[in-house]
Order: structure tokens, then sequence, then C-alpha cells
């Protein structure tokens, strides 16, 4: 662990330190090992008292030929160390093509180590495309439940269609996942999380369920991230919706601090070697939670978690990431005009090397569609104002509304077939007729944007908004807003792309029911979005 007194109060100081110099004597963070399968871990013989997998199974991160594999051993999960002992366990895996596990295709043994939580992912290689696996682990006397995954169509396939759906935000506190319950039953190919899949706040009493951890502060030790997390994948129905079919999860900030922008706090006067030691503790207890490849395993403060997927030729996805590398907010963060500051060309929410690697691979797709699934909306809204400008969200894409508009811009002149986004983040529905600037009405359409809202943050949700009316005729770019929870499903053809709304009524009861509230289409060859 870095130890903070050994810096020079120099460097210390706000302002005294740059991101370099942090790396630079922050060798020693949070070390993560790459750690080879060892002789004892598989010859010792282990016995739980308890049953080990209390935070199931899930997968991620497929393609045409393999898939990852996700467990966690963890007999007591809301302790730090998930009532493990400090030892490397043999954990072995197999997968089959039944779910009574009986056609057994591949088999392997992982090992489960301290330094990652004893957290377990297994890529499992050489599967054939575009089928359905079952899968389990065993460690010791103990057996997982049986997950289901699949892997993608080949590239050069094209698949008849794609049902998924897409989330954000699940504020455990302040609601039931009765969205992920529904999700379980859609008979879906995979799941795409947009981030906020924890919050990093202390419990408070008097909600519908409370956090573990401190009472008074924000998590911010390894032990306390992991613990929370914990906590999350106890919950049952999102429990099931993980070992129903693969996840892509990328983040947005309360998987670390609320707004945060690369290694700025929202705080004044928080010490920099802090806030990214922080960091490194929020990024390491993601990885251990999540069905993430080994690429993306962090190095102290930093993860590379941007990255696409494709699902034959029919869609193309690039998953981004939002908050590593962007510049701080301007303007100060919230509400604020369309001014010189949001429009400054320095500012970025994908920082240059992720924008680069984003046009490029839009450039070289062959998908009919292009998904870009990201964190915050791109929609370019005003909220009204009387007697004064429309004020925009500095946390959103106007924060960075010239490489926002450069990123349009680019996607029109290049032509990039069909491209759609998928957004989460602001506890609202959403959907959005993108143009190079949303507030020239007059220009053509270049893509559609889906914004789904929450699964539970904000409590019980709002059908109708106040001002709702107001808000449409300010804004011609969106077609539909509210403010219920619950998810987004899609089902994509070659020539049809369909989003259904699915709305839960209140998430504060449990069992409480769930309605498509509104569906829309786009379809190919056109970015009109029309509703269904």
């Amino acid at each position: 662990m870095l130890d903070l007194t050994r810096i020079p109060e120099a460097v210390r100081s706000e302002g005294g330190l740059t991101r370099r110099l942090f790396l630079a004597y922050g060798a020693a963070l949070t070390a993560i090992p790459t750690i080879a399968a060892r002789s004892e871990a598989a010859d010792r013989k282990i016995a739980f008292a308890d049953n080990p997998f209390t935070l199931g199974v899930a997968s991620g991160d497929p393609d045409a030929t393999s898939v990852v594999l996700w467990t966690r051993l963890a007999p007591k999960p809301l302790d730090g160390d998930g009532g493990m002992k400090p030892e490397t366990v043999a954990v072995a895996w197999e997968v089959a093509e039944d779910d009574a596990m009986k056609k057994v295709v591949a088999s392997g043994t992982a090992v489960a180590t301290p330094q990652l939580a004893h957290s377990v992912r297994a890529v499992v290689a050489g599967l054939k495309p575009d089928r359905w696996y079952w899968y389990r682990f065993k460690a010791g006397d103990a057996v997982s439940p049986v997950g289901r995954t699949r892997t993608l169509p080949a590239a050069d396939v094209m698949p008849e269609k794609l049902r998924f759906a897409f989330a954000s935000c699940q504020h455990f506190e302040q609601g039931y996942f009765t969205a992920y319950e529904q999700m379980v039953k859609d008979d879906l190919d995979l799941v795409v999380h947009l981030g906020d899949y924890i919050y990093e706040y202390p419990g408070k009493d008097k909600l519908v369920r409370k956090h573990c951890g401190p009472e008074k502060a924000k998590i911010k030790s390894l032990d306390e991230y992991r613990v929370r997390h914990s906590q999350y994948r106890g919950d049952a129905h999102l429990h099931a919706m993980h070992a129903k079919c693969p996840w892509f999860v990328t983040w947005d900030d309360h998987e670390f601090d609320n707004n945060y922008a690369s290694d700025i706090s929202e705080k004044k006067g928080v010490d920099p070697i802090e806030f990214l030691h922080q960091r490194a503790n929020a990024y390491q207890a993601y990885y251990e939670m999540m069905p993430l490849r080994p690429r993306s395993v962090p190095k102290g403060p930093d993860m590379t978690l941007y990255r696409r997927a494709s699902y034959g030729r029919l869609a193309e996805f690039l998953i981004l990431d939002t908050r590593q590398y962007r510049t701080d907010q301007p303007n100060g963060d919230g509400g604020k005009p369309l001014n010189d500051a949001a429009l400054d060309p320095h500012n970025t929410l994908m920082g240059a090397k992720q924008r680069g690697w984003l046009e490029a691979s839009l450039i070289t797709t062959t998908t009919t569609w292009n998904v870009i699934a990201q964190q915050v909306m791109m929609g370019m809204v005003g909220r009204p104002v009387k007697d004064a400008p429309p004020v925009y969200s500095m946390d959103q894409w106007p924060g960075a509304a010239y490489e926002r508009m450069k990123l349009m811009e680019f996607i029109a002149t290049r032509r990039v077939p069909n491209p759609v986004v998928l957004t989460g983040d602001i506890h609202s529905n959403w959907v959005n007729e993108l143009r190079v600037d949303d507030r020239k009405a007059d220009t053509p359409v270049v893509a559609a944007e889906f914004v789904g809202t929450s699964i539970t943050s904000g409590g019980k949700g709002i059908a109708v908004p106040k001002g709702v009316d107001e808000l449409l005729a300010a804004n011609p770019c969106v077609k539909y807003h509210n403010r219920e929870r619950g998810y987004v499903r899609c089902e994509v053809t070659d020539g049809v792309w369909k989003s259904d709304y699915v709305a839960v009524e209140d998430v504060t009861k449990v069992g409480s029911p769930v309605v498509t509230r509104k569906s829309f289409v786009v379809e190919a060859g056109s970015p009109l979005v029309k509703p269904a």
C-alpha cells in the first residue's frame, strides 16, 4: 500500500502534484499480481462450513468462440475478506451444452486468491459461435448454482435477430430490483449495464433498504468497496439476472465517487493523492466483482474498460468510458448556459486515445447497426429558464459540446451506418434524435439516442413530469421523456431496431407491476425515430 507520509509535502499539496509524478510514487499502490495456478492450492482439501457461492455466478464479454465466467468465494459476503482465509483456493469450472450439466464440452481449474478477494474468472475458449451454454464452479465440497451463457454469432453471419436490455443506476437503498425480476422473463441474449452499478453513499435510515458500511461518510477503502458490491450482488433478482445471460458492463461515477472527472473530485480541497488512491480501491473492487476479461485488470488507479464486440454482421457494440479520461466539468458543474467554457475545444469526455479508438472503430465497421453504449446523455437538451438562456447539464455531453458535435460530424461525413447511442445516468427515460448541433432543428438528424431510466435510483418515479410539454417544445430533438423506473428492452433485426421502455410502477414496493410504457422504432437507413 502507498505510504503517503513518505511523499514530500510540496508534492502532496494541492496543485503541487502531477499525475505522472503520482504514478511514479504510486508504484506501491494496490498491486494486482498475475498469479498462476499453484500446486498447493490444487492439493489442499477444502471443506466449507457455509456456502461459498453466496454471490452466485455471472458471465460476460463474450465473443464468437469464448466467454468469461465469474464467481467469488464468499461464505460471509458482508465481511471485507468474504469470510475466507488468506490462502489460495483451486476452483474447478465446467461448461456444458445442457442445463443438467451432462454434456460437458470444456472444463478447467482457476485459482481464487486473497489478492483479488477470492474472485474467479475463467476465459473459456474454443466454443462454437452463436450457442447457448451452461456452466458451474466447484470448490472443495461446494458446488455453485448453474448459470447460462452464450457466444456471439460469427463475424460473417447475419443473425435473424438480437434481443437485449440495457440498464443503469441501481441505488440499493431507494428501491427493490423488481426490474431484474422481469428481465429474467424476457429471454434476452445479453445485457448491457451502463454504470452506477453501486452507490458509494453512507447508509440512511427510513429508506427501503440500508447500505452496509460507514454511517456518516462515503466508502473509501478497498474492503468497503468490496462489501458494497457484495451487498448489491446479494440481491436475489440481480443475482438471478447475472446467471441468465452474459453481460457487458461499464461504469459511470458512483462506482467510485459522484461526478468525478478523471482524477478531480467534485469537492474542493481533496488531496489528489488520497483521491487517486481511493480510485485504485474502487477500480480494483469493480474488476473483482465483474465478468471482465483479464485485459481490463487495473494498474493502480488506471483501468482500461472501453472495448468493442460484434454480434455477427447485425450489430457492433462500442462500449465507452466517459469518466476516467474526462476533463473537469466547465462552469462549476450543474446546469449552466452553453457558453464559451462549455464550448471549449479542449473539453473532453473520452480523452484523445479513446476518441481515436472510437473513430477508427466506426470507420472499419461492417455491421448493419453501430451501437455506442455509454454513460451520459448525448442529446443537447436545454432546460427552459424564464427570461434567460436555457441551461444544460455540464456533467453530460454539453459540458464537452465541441467534442460531441465533432463526433456527430464525423459519423455524418464518414457515413457510419445506422448509429444508435445507448445512455444511462440521468434517472429518466428519453428518446432523442441527434444532430451535429441539436439547437439547429432544421439540420439533418445523424443518429438515434435511447436513454434508459434508473433501476431504482430516485425512488418511485413519475410518469408525466412537471413541465414536460414546455421541455419538449423547447427541444425538438426530444421525442419522449418520463421519469419512471425500469430499463429498456431492444429487439434488433437487419431492417428494424425496436426499443421498449419497460417501467416498474413503484420500486418501493415488493412485486410492483411492470409494464411496457412506450415503444419506438428506427428503420435501417434512416436515423429518424418513430413510435412503434
